[in-house]
Order: C-alpha cells, then structure tokens, then sequence
C-alpha cells in the first residue's frame, strides 16, 4: 500500500515575501565558485597563482619595473590549534564556507577535515610598486573591487574579483585568512595584513595589521593556504609558469614547487613592453542602455560637445554627420533625450563611418620578442612569428599574434602542441570552447606540408602561439579561460596562421630538398672510388693518377653541396 501523500503548505504573497533578501556578489560566487576557476583542487591551485602573478606582472609594468617574481607551493601541514581560526574570527567573518564541502568529502569550509598532503600555502612575492596601506584590505577582501573594469586598455586583470576569490577558496576550504606583505617604498615603513571575507556583507575583515620588518625595499607579498592538487602535465601549474615566461619575456621567474625543487625562468630581453594609453570608447562599440547611462551622467551641455569628448575618434564633422544621419539637432540637450532620441542616435552612429579606434591602448609582444620567448621555452629548428595590424571586434580594438616552433627535439609523431594566450596570460583549459582554438582546428594545415586529421590538430614537431591583445578580451565566462567566438577574432587568428603557415611550408620544403639532395650526393660519394678504378682500367693510369682523380671527384661534389 503505498505512503499517503503528505499535503502541500500553503502560503501567500506576504508569507513569501519574508523569505525574500539581497545576496552579496561574495554570497553568490561562494556557492558558484566554479564560475571563477576554482571547480577543482587541481584548477583552484592553478587558478591562485595566476591571480596573484597576473597581478603582480600588471602593477611592474604600469610601475615601469621590469618584474622580478618569486612563487613558491609549500605542502601546509597544520601541527595543532594555532593554525586554526579562533571561533570568534569564525563568527566576525561570518564564514559561509562552514557548508562549503569540497569534492568527494575531501575538504571542509573551515579546513579541520581536510587532508595534509592536499593542503598547500601558496607564496607569489614580487619587486612592483607596493600598494598603499588603505587599499590593502579591499583588494583582497572584498570581490568586485579594482582599477582596471572601467580603463579602456590592454591590461591582464578586467574584473577586481580574481585575487580576492582566491583568498575566498582559500578560507572556505581551510579556514585560513590571507596574509599580505607590502611595502611602498625603501623609506617607507612594510605592513603586515591578515585578511578574511565577510561572506553576507562583501567586506573584508583585518585580523591584523601591522607594521613589521621586510627587507624589500618595495613590493608586495601574499600568501594564501588552500586545498588543492598539485599535478604535472599539461593543466599544471609549472605548465602555466613555463608559458608566462614565454609571453612575457621581460619577466624573471623563481618557482619552487612543493618537492623544494627550484626552477628559473630568467627574462629573455632587459626591454620593458610599450606601456598601454587609456582610451576612450569607441561609438560602434556602444550599446542603447549604455549610451543612455553616458548620457546621463555626462556633464556636456549639448548632444554635439557630448560625442566629441565623450567618445573616440568622433572629431566635429564627425560628429555632425552623426547628429544629421540621426536627425537631431546638435545643441539640444542630452539630459532631455527620450528613446526615442537614443534610438536615433544610436541608428545615426551605425549610419556614419567612423575610423577604427587608435592602437596605442594595445601592447603586443612583438614578432622579434615571440620568438625570442618561443626558443627560450621550446627546443626546434625553425623559428616564426606575425604580429596582424590592429582590427575591431564592437569597437574594442584587438591585434593577433602567431607564434611557430618547427623540428628540433619536439615529436614528430604527436599532435601540434597549443598555447593560446590572452593579455599575455596562458589560457590552459576550455580549449574546445575558445576561438583561438577553432581557427586552429579549421585552418588547412596540409597545405602547409603537415599532416591533419579532420576536425583535428596538425601532426608533427609543431608549436604553436596565439596571442590576442586587447582592451576588453570577450572570455566566455568569469574564470577567463576560453574567447568568445567573435568573428572577427576568428578571421584575425586565421589570417596570421595563414601567414606563418606559408612561412614554414617554405622551409619545409627546403629542408626537403636539401635531404634530397644530400641523399643524391651521398649515393655519388659512394661510387666515386669505384669510377676511379673503371677510369684506372680504362686509361691505363697508375694509383697516383688514380688518387688525383678521386680527390678531383670529391672536390667537385663538396662545392656543388655547398652551392
């Protein structure tokens, strides 16, 4: 006999109504934390230190330092209660991560049940500018909080939340809080901060802060202990150092990994990267609620003086042939406009040829500095690089680059190896969800002399870099793994594969050639004493003739090899 059905509660709009709250951003990613990276042990260790170095690496260079960075991946094996948060740091933090649970049961929000050997203190230190003692607590205890979302120029970090995740990972797994090193200058006094998130408020909470002793006469040092994974291989994190080295070349590299092994990337080049200009946005890239929140909160008196200093590349005949297309008149007010008018507006920007935004927000690698990076990471024989000009995707100006390493010690009978870059920072996962990677897949490389599957990667000791710059890189989701499928990015990326690919289909080809050739001329070197025996025979000569004769032979292949 089956159970009796148990009766549905009954309830009203007010009764709803009390069970209604606001959720903080730090609320929502605590629960969606695979949104940022953080969906494995393994990617959370990953997805740590590329936080933590993508930060550093931008604060040199905006500083004008060449960076010096040092990261380190120590085992944290706790050894009794001071490791632990005391229950009223629980309590002030108000840690959501109690609940947090890790995969298979591994790991707990506040750290007590996870394993010793999954435990890491991660440690990225570098020689940049330092950060002042006021922003300290905000940039690593609070989400959302950053420079870099409303600059239009090429930088790595877009969206203020990646640090301050990381540290979030780490005290709902472990229960530990951030600690910061920081120091602004050498006459200046280091702090020391230890750092949790208020998980329902967004905001950080200081366990301390402290001034103390550093000898670095400036920088900034964080460490973050987590549970996580630590594997070689293609997802690792010594896979993702050893490819920062190669798109950043001016970077000096210390890693030490958790089996106290220390590798150096040293910097390739002593030349700082071109420093990216701020911009201002470009017409075609603007949308009708966000022209209608520019317009707004502009503090220009007329639609005319609006577009011209509010926009890029709008000069003032631009601009009248904006407001003529669009039908309205250029001194009207632009706090006074209706949809009706931003509608128009907007159609008479689409009408108008505007030029493409300026490039100097952009900072490329360069086609001498990829290959300068590729033959430091990768050991072949031939070597290529095109950097395209400069195109638009929704008025973000982009460039390409392509980088190829050929023969060598790479394998022959492998897949192409992949690194797809962005800002100059190693994409390692969703590849098949990237654009980088379907202009790879899609593009002919038989015709290049390599051999391809369908739908597959090129066979053979092949290495290819794809770099794409950009002001606002379109990533697929917040962890900033894979591009969008733009095609306009798709058809750059093809057009510099193309380039490079014809580059080395011609040294393919003249390798091929001098093989042949060598081959041909081998055959020859091995005949060659028995034609001066036959000549011996035939005119009767003695062993001293016969000797010169060979020799004269000899002589003869040996400068048509070298020609």
């Amino acid at each position: 006999m089956a159970a009796p059905q148990k009766k549905r509660a009954s309830g009203n709009a007010q009764s709803m109504a009390t069970k209604q709250r606001e959720i903080s951003i730090s609320e929502f990613f605590t629960k969606n934390r695979h949104l940022l990276g953080f969906d494995s042990p393994a990617k959370a260790l990953l997805t740590t230190i590329k936080e933590a170095v993508d930060n550093s690496l931008d604060a040199c260079e905006e500083a004008g330092i060449a960076p010096r960075l040092y990261v380190e991946i120590k085992p944290d094996r706790p050894a009794g209660k001071n490791l632990e948060l005391t229950a009223a740091d629980e309590e002030k933090a108000t840690a959501g991560g109690r609940n947090g649970n890790g995969k298979n049961g591994k790991t707990a929000g506040n750290g007590r049940s996870a394993r010793n050997e999954d435990r890491y203190k991660v440690i990225v230190e570098d020689n940049g500018p330092g950060i002042v003692k006021a922003q300290i607590p905000k940039i690593f205890g609070k989400l959302l909080y950053g420079s870099k979302f409303h600059s239009l120029k090429q930088s790595r970090g877009q969206q203020g939340i990646g640090i301050s995740a990381a540290g979030m990972y780490g005290q709902l797994t472990t229960g530990r809080p951030v600690t910061v090193y920081s120091r602004t200058a050498a006459d200046a006094p280091a702090h020391r901060y230890q750092i949790l998130l208020d998980m329902k408020k967004n905001e950080p909470v200081i366990l301390s802060g402290d001034e103390t002793i550093w000898d670095k006469e400036h920088g900034t040092r964080i460490e973050i202990t987590l549970t996580g994974s630590y594997k070689r291989g293609q997802h690792s994190v010594d896979n993702y150092l050893e490819q920062t080295a190669i798109a950043n070349p001016h970077l000096h590299l210390t890693y030490k990994d958790p089996k106290g092994e220390t590798v150096i990337h040293p910097n390739a080049t002593t030349e700082m990267p071109p420093e990216a200009q701020e911009i201002k946005p470009h017409p075609y890239g603007v949308e009708l609620g966000i022209l209608s929140r520019m317009l707004k909160d502009t503090k220009c008196r007329n639609i005319s003086s609006f577009l011209k200093e509010e926009f890029c590349k709008v000069g003032p005949k631009t601009a009248d042939t904006i407001l003529e297309n669009a039908g309205l008149p250029p001194r009207k007010n632009p706090k006074r406009l209706v949809q009706d008018d931003i509608q128009k507006l907007l159609e008479g920007i689409a009408e108008t040829k505007i030029s493409s935004p300026p490039t100097d927000c952009l900072s490329p690698i360069g086609e001498e500095l990829v290959m300068a990076g590729l033959s430091s990471g990768v050991e072949a024989d031939f070597y290529t690089s095109v950097t395209r000009p400069a195109s638009v995707y929704r008025g973000n100006p982009f460039q390409i680059e392509v980088g190829l390493a050929y023969g060598g010690k790479l394998p022959g009978d492998e897949l192409a190896r992949v690194m797809r870059f962005a800002n100059r920072v190693p994409l390692l996962y969703q590849a098949s969800a990237c654009a980088i990677h379907k202009s790879i897949l899609t593009s002919n490389w038989r015709s290049y002399g390599l051999q391809q599957s369908r739908g597959a990667l090129p066979t053979g000791p092949l290495v290819i870099l794809v770099h794409m710059a950009s002001v606002w890189v379109p990533f697929t989701s917040e962890s900033k793994e894979a591009v969008a499928h733009y095609p306009e990015i798709i058809k750059e990326v093809k057009l510099a594969l193309q380039e490079a690919g014809r580059r080395l289909h011609r040294h393919i080809r003249r390798r091929e050639r001098e093989k042949d050739a060598a081959k041909k001329q081998s055959y020859i070197q091995k005949y060659i004493p028995h034609i001066g025996e036959a000549l011996q025979e035939i005119l009767e000569i003695d062993d001293r003739e016969k000797e010169e004769i060979i020799a004269t032979l000899t002589d003869t292949l040996e400068r048509s090899r070298k020609l």
